[in-house]
């Protein structure tokens, strides 16, 4: 490691922010109550689940994840499974991030 790569920027944000950025994400656009978005894990259930997380604002949820976690979520990303839980939502906006 040089002094160069000591010192240099991290390279995007840490999982801690795209779980705290995601989580908010989700209060703002389905309205939710901030404590209930802080109690969930990665086994919470979201789409069929949660009466908010509807097909009409899954829509808002990538337009918001794509423009506030800088990515682009393209039509063969989304599946089923990256909506079921939190965790595996997180998992996916990771791999997005990374991705990028």
């Amino acid at each position: 490691m040089t002094a160069e790569t000591a010192h240099a920027p991290p390279t995007g944000p840490s999982r801690s922010e795209i779980d705290q950025t995601l989580r908010g994400i989700l209060r703002d656009v389905l309205g939710l109550d901030q404590a209930q978005v802080d109690g969930f894990d990665n086994d919470t259930g979201l789409f069929g689940h949660l009466p908010e997380l509807d097909s009409m604002a899954v829509a808002g949820l990538f337009t918001e994840m794509e423009d506030r976690l800088d990515i682009v979520i393209d039509d063969e990303d989304v599946d089923g499974e990256m909506l079921e839980s939190y965790g595996g939502l997180l998992a996916f906006a990771e791999a997005k991030v990374v991705g990028a």
